[in-house]
């Protein structure tokens, strides 16, 4: 099989003629239909994420058809199509596993970071993480939901019950979660970088009832804010903007150093707390939400010998929605 791999961080992807993986017990091999690129793919390809497999395939937004069953697997069907995700495996006996949190497990093993991901024509994965994709979703269309779409999902989730919604970075996940926000009959307010007119047309077009720059105050108290862009001097930004009692969600899984700031903004019972992953339970309660609403996905695609191409192009804040590697893909202009 063909596949892009990462062999040092800060170096780019080579694609490379790989044997097909071999499922193992309770493993399933796809064949990957798409995979969507994710910022987290890009703080891995630069360092910024410690300690990945090497050498890695990267990629956790993975649409697939299963083509073959390891030892054990019962669970899915050959020629089924499902996703995966970026949590790949936990241990299902520590406190966090038990408790219902085993997006916290100690042990836990990410798509296309500890394990082998979705830029290449196979993949293995465990098939207890694997969730089923809504029919009414083409492949490429799917990807970004595996991602973008729970990571939002379980930002979106923390911040209760507020109305009166900030979102800080408009990308792949901004865009999905606005779809599902609005659904429920909340109001966006999207904070771009300054001068971006482009990203700022498009979080009005997805739902928002304003954008600006982040640096900005909304015209109207926020009574929760989520943070996409991996920035730490969004956090007392965002929390000057909130309401006493409002909430500060971080959704990302790397951001630069959050900067001093006065006791005075987090006073007042505000909150600050970040995302950690996902659960199972997320990705199922998702998938049964997102064609209702329905969240419609914004894609760029890429053929796979172009990821580094893909990854530039989010690198460079070029991209309004999401970049995905589609099998099939005509060459991107």
């Amino acid at each position: 099989m063909r596949a892009m791999v990462l062999d040092q961080p800060g170096k780019p992807l080579v694609l490379r003629e790989l044997p097909e993986p071999e499922p193992k017990a309770r493993q399933v091999q796809l064949q990957v239909l798409a995979c969507a690129v994710c910022r987290t793919d890009l703080h891995v390809v630069d360092g910024e994420l410690p300690n990945p497999k090497l050498p890695l395939i990267i990629g956790h937004e993975i649409v697939g058809r299963v083509a073959r069953l390891g030892d054990g697997a019962s669970r899915l069907t050959v020629g089924q199509r499902v996703g995966v995700p970026w949590l790949g495996w936990t241990c299902g006996e520590c406190f966090y596993c038990l408790s219902g949190q085993e997006n916290l497990c100690p042990w836990a093993r990410f798509t296309g970071y500890t394990i082998d991901g979705g830029y290449a024509e196979f993949t293995v994965a465990d098939e207890r993480y694997c969730v089923p994709i809504p029919e009414s979703y083409e492949d490429a269309s799917a990807a970004p939901l595996l991602c973008a779409g729970l990571i939002g999902y379980r930002s979106l989730a923390r911040t209760g019950d507020a109305r009166r919604l900030g979102i800080y970075g408009f990308g792949a996940a901004a865009h999905i979660i606005t779809q599902v926000a609005r659904h429920q009959g909340r109001s966006i307010y999207a904070f771009t970088r300054r001068g971006d007119e482009e990203a700022q047309r498009f979080a009005k077009q997805t739902g928002a009832v304003w954008a600006g720059a982040s640096e900005d105050r909304p015209p109207e108290e926020l009574d929760a804010a989520i943070i996409f862009a991996p920035v730490g001097s969004l956090v007392p930004a965002a929390l000057a903007a909130v309401r006493p009692g409002g909430t500060v969600v971080c959704g990302g899984i790397h951001m630069s150093d959050i900067p001093s700031f006065p006791y005075e903004l987090l006073w007042g019972e505000r909150t600050l707390c970040s995302i950690a992953n996902l659960t199972r339970k997320d990705a199922a309660e998702f998938m049964e939400i997102a064609p209702k609403v329905p969240v419609r996905t914004a894609t760029e695609t890429f053929p796979l010998d172009r990821a580094n191409d893909a990854i530039q192009q989010l690198r460079a804040g070029k991209l309004y929605g999401a970049a995905v590697l589609c099998r099939g893909a005509a060459q991107h202009e």
